[in-house]
Formats: structure tokens, sequence, C-alpha cells
């Protein structure tokens, strides 16, 4: 039995683009034990992924080294005898605890002088492999091996009891079809529509006989507040409510998903839920989602993608000229 060691990006977004790799891997190796060293944020969507058989707590905040403590986790793992790590971030940093574990085959792309802790280093071609996802899938293959197309579009399924379950402790009603809003981005301000966007928009569901419920991390709920707080009373905010599990729980409910370039963005697309998905500051060339559900938004401004946090420009075009009608457009009547 194969036992592999996966090093996992940090955002739930990317998180969730490398589940058809793991798939990959059981495909070639039906019996392998897949472990997955990850940040504790992502665990629970980890553990809904069928192919993950651990998850061993990732605990490195993210730019620190921390030398000994990576050799310290690397000297625990020695004895789970993994046969091979296959590390999905670019980083010197995120190589150390498989090398420091001395496993035996260590796969990876090329970067930041990785050549003495990788076995298998890879050059990534991007022209060939522009998405995220087919450059996780690429190293799931053996070296020299293309990659199997059609690569499966990630996939999550929640259970009907589990939603009803949820929906019956937050005190929600399905009763009128479902639009959920994504208005946070944790990577920053330029990947997020504006909030009086997000507001006009959700009085324009109302009218067409949508509930509207807000749906993010603690850290969106100021933002789900403002929604709220500019005409529409009747929309839940959810925003720091949930875990992440119930969030999925969630987003199975919508009849439409409306999100920014966000991790959510990427969890609605593995539900199939449709979906009108923002994009300005990020690029769908990079990582749209992946459902045949799914409609990109944006505008082909000379400036866009940039790839910034924050606006390098000032102006913020890619998303202020980006109105609420011109995504009222593609809104489907309201359906259960």
């Amino acid at each position: 039995m194969q036992k592999i060691l996966i090093v996992a990006p940090s955002w739930v977004g990317d998180t969730m683009l490398m589940q058809p790799m793991l798939a990959r891997l059981k495909q070639r190796y039906p019996e392998a034990q897949i472990d997955v060293l990850a940040p504790l944020w992502t665990a629970t969507l980890l553990r809904q992924m069928p192919e993950v058989h651990g998850v061993i707590a990732n605990p490195f905040p993210h730019g620190a080294l921390k030398l000994l403590a990576r050799y310290r986790l690397g000297k625990q793992l020695r004895a789970a005898h993994y046969d091979q790590a296959i590390m999905l971030p670019n980083s010197f940093k995120s190589a150390l605890v498989p090398f420091f574990a001395g496993i035996p085959l260590r796969i990876g792309f090329v970067g930041e002088m990785r050549y003495g802790l990788l076995n298998d280093a890879r050059k990534l071609d991007k022209h060939a492999l522009p998405l995220m996802v087919e450059r996780f899938a690429q190293l799931a293959e053996a070296p020299g091996e293309a990659i199997r197309y059609p690569i499966p579009h990630p996939r999550l399924y929640v259970a009907a009891e589990q939603r009803r379950s949820l929906l019956d402790k937050l005190g929600l009603s399905d009763d009128l079809p479902v639009a959920i809003f994504c208005p946070g981005a944790e990577y920053g301000p330029a990947k997020r529509w504006p909030v009086p966007y997000f507001a006009e928009l959700a009085q324009l569901l109302r009218e067409r006989g949508y509930a509207v419920w807000l749906v993010g991390s603690a850290k969106d709920k100021e933002i789900g507040d403002k929604i709220i707080a500019l005409g529409n009373e009747s929309c839940r905010n959810l925003c720091g409510v949930t875990d992440l599990s119930e969030a999925i729980a969630l987003l199975s409910c919508a009849s439409l998903v409306v999100s920014n370039d966000s991790g959510l963005m990427h969890l609605a697309a593995a539900l199939d839920r449709p979906m009108l998905a923002l994009y300005g500051s990020s690029s769908p060339q990079f990582t749209p989602p992946l459902s045949d559900q799914a409609r990109v938004i944006k505008l082909d401004l000379p400036c866009s993608p940039c790839f910034k946090r924050v606006c390098p420009l000032g102006h913020f075009n890619c998303m202020m000229h980006l109105t609420p009608q011109q995504v009222a457009e593609y809104i489907p009547e309201a359906t259960r």
C-alpha cells in the first residue's frame, strides 16, 4: 500500500482545486493512504473529500520559516513511513517537512532553490498548464507523463438531512428560492465587488422572488451588515455564524450564488450551484469556478487582472464599472 503525504495550499479555494489531483492518485494507487498536511482552517473541507485518509495540522503561519519547528514535525512524521510526498505550494518552506521526514520520493515544481529538497523536481510550463487545477493534476502523474483530460471538476456533496438540520438550527426557510451572496474575499479588497452594488442587487433579487442570504467568515460580518443596512432588512446575514462545513451546507441550498473570486466561490462550484462569479483583479484564466453552471462576469480592462490585493491605480475600475444592472442581466428567473 502506498502512503502519500500531500503538502496542501493555504487557501480554501486552492484546496478545493486539488481534489482532482487526489482522485487521480487514487486511480493510480487504489489502496493508497493519502494524508494531507494543511492549515487548520481547511481541515473541515479536507475531511469532506473521500480521497483523504487523515489531516495533519500545519501550524506554521504564512511566511514563517520556523526551521527548528519544521524539523521537529518532520522527525515526528518519520514513524508514518510515507512512500512519497507531493508539495503543491512552490515555496522553499513547504518542502522542508517532507525532507526532514526522510520521505524517499519528494515531488514538486522547481521553485525557490528547492533542488536539494525535492528529488523529483519538475519544471512548470505555465503556457501548457495555464490553470491551477492542471498544475496540481500534473504532480499526480509519473515523471514525463501527460495529464489525462478531461480533468474532472471538484465535487462536494451535502446530505439532505444535514441541510435540513442546519436550516432548523438557524431558523431559516427554503420556501422561496434562495440567492446566496458571498461578498468577502480573504486575499484583499481588490477582489471585492462594492457593498452598495451587492445591496442594490439584493433588492432586485427580492423583487424577483428570491430570499437573500449572506454567507462568509466573521471578517465579512461588517460587509453583510452594511448590505442589510442599505435597504435589505429582510436579508439574513450569516457571515461568521457558521463554520466551514455549515457554510458548505448553506451553499448547497442555493438556487443562485453571487460571489467574488473567493474560496466560497470554488465551494459553490464544487456543489454545482448556479452561480455568477465576479472577477476584478484576478483571472478566470487561472482559477475559474469549475462548474458548467457557473458564469464568469468581468470587464476586460487593460489594467486587469493585476493580481494585487489593493488597486494599484487607485480607481478600482475593474469592479466599480461592473454595475448591478450589468450583473442583473444574467439573473435567471426564480425557480425552486
